[in-house]
């Protein structure tokens, strides 16, 4: 374990420096790309969950559909992020 510890600190030493790993707005990108994973993986679960409570009784469609679309709003959320992220110019961190 020791070995590994040091290989890692012996690559992460020089890695550390004065700018970022990616520039701020490729991380607003991945960020949001990460939001709209997560909704559609809570999506495929929830709306499978509607369809059968719908099916069972038609009183659960609004339900149903609020709780389908509520994971959309972390899409919307991690959008705002894009436009938050000020404009920096990548090479001021070099």
């Amino acid at each position: 374990m020791m070995e590994l510890t040091s290989l890692v600190a012996a690559i992460l030493v020089p890695i550390q420096t004065n700018f970022p790993a990616i520039p701020p707005k490729a991380a607003a990108a991945l960020a949001v790309g990460l939001a709209a994973f997560g909704a559609g993986y809570a999506e495929r679960g929830i709306g499978a969950a509607a369809v059968g409570a719908v099916a069972e009784d038609d009183e659960m469609f609004g339900r149903g559909l609020i709780l389908t679309v509520l994971p959309e709003t972390l899409v919307i959320l991690a959008l705002v992020v894009v436009f938050v992220v000020p404009e920096v110019p990548y090479e001021s961190f070099v």
